[in-house]
């Protein structure tokens, strides 16, 4: 493993500053922060042995014992769109929050993301789940942690957030145990409510279009869903497609990469696929799908979201609060409101919700 310090907002008034200036709340700051990256062994979906980094961030003053706050982030395209690669804005701002309220801010960059080598799996959950717990491990390693983990993420995130959570509650790790769950505007059930929405024409044109492209180059590079591109993109987007998602392109340049509509960018077999999936490409959509299914939170929980978020199916939110009451968790659902980042109300959630989750982490034994 290897540490390596980043930046020092040393006083408060630094970090209120720097939180601030990213659009985030910064009412919760009590501490200076150090940040490092930690480089870090885990493995790929293989099993086989790899390195992933993440982002450590931690009150600067603070003796004895931290209680960790894991943060896994939301979709990026580029290797650089990661907590440990940013030294200001959208994706540090979270892990920057909990740390100057006093906790010690555990954030991975996930696999094929941040410093990592190869290509990011993305919403791979059980890879996701690895990542996150070999990170916390990995900062145990670095500064002495409380065995309570209050488990948070946003978006693609959210997913990887229950997926640790689930691990912990399961006693996969001797020293850490979940403390407190609060996932944000998660696609909890990716291969049903969600897909079923990018694919109705329910959500955002355009990120549907860059997430079904994500859904399918993705996937197929861990199961087989295609044997060639041109078979489910169309023949002006299929020679191009799969390196747009390759780790060094921006998401602008996807954008630029990709049509307006699915209509343009699905072929008759591509539709298909997606609305009636079979073989490997259906069971790994349900192991997305099952992040809140078969267990239960036994500490106290939170799902946060934001009505009229045209990304994540605010009904993924509904569907998985229903799955952990089957269980027998009645588990609250935080709706924090109109809040915009950037024209998006699905940033805007994640802004909302890390004040709202920081204050309540707080306040709990």
């Amino acid at each position: 493993m290897s540490v390596e310090r980043l930046y020092t907002p040393a006083a408060p008034d630094d970090v209120a500053a720097e939180l601030r200036s990213s659009g985030f709340d910064a009412g919760a700051v009590r501490y200076g922060v150090d940040a490092y990256r930690l480089t870090y062994r885990t493995v790929d979906p293989h099993g086989r042995p790899t390195t992933a980094s993440g982002l450590l961030a931690l009150p600067r003053g603070k003796d004895g014992r931290l209680r960790a706050v894991s943060f896994a982030h939301g979709t990026g395209s580029h290797k650089s769109d990661a907590p440990s690669m940013r030294r200001h804005g959208f994706l540090p701002a979270p892990s920057l929050t909990y740390a100057s309220a006093g906790f010690a801010a555990v954030a991975p960059d996930y696999l094929g993301m941040g410093t990592g080598p190869g290509l990011h799996p993305w919403m791979d959950v059980p890879s996701e789940t690895a990542a996150s717990l070999d990170m916390l491990r990995a900062a145990r390693a670095v500064v002495p942690l409380e065995r309570k983990v209050a488990v948070t993420g946003f978006s693609q995130g959210a997913s990887a957030a229950l997926g640790l959570a689930r691990s912990l509650r399961a006693g996969a790790d001797r020293w850490f145990r979940l403390g407190a769950p609060a996932p944000v505007s998660g696609a909890y059930d990716f291969g049903g409510t969600e897909l079923k929405a990018l694919l109705g024409g329910e959500l955002d044109e355009k990120s549907s279009v860059i997430y079904v492209a994500y859904t399918l180059v993705a996937f197929n590079r861990l199961h087989h869903v295609y044997d060639r591109p041109e078979q489910v993109f169309e023949k002006k987007y299929a020679p191009h497609i799969e390196s747009l998602f390759d780790g060094r392109h921006t998401g602008l340049e996807i954008k630029d990469g990709t049509p307006g509509t699915l209509k343009d960018l699905l072929t008759d077999e591509g539709w298909r696929l997606l609305k009636h999936p079979t073989g490997e490409f259906a069971a790994a959509l349900r192991t997305a799908s099952r992040v809140c299914t078969g267990w239960a939170p036994r500490v106290p929980t939170r799902l946060y979201m934001a009505g009229g978020d045209r990304e994540a199916a605010v009904e993924n939110t509904a569907y998985c609060r229903a799955e952990l009451r089957r269980r027998g968790a009645e588990v609250p659902v935080v709706d924090v409101g109109p809040v915009d980042y950037q024209n998006s109300r699905h940033l805007g959630s994640n802004v909302a919700a890390t004040a709202s989750i920081v204050r309540w982490l707080r306040d709990l034994p």
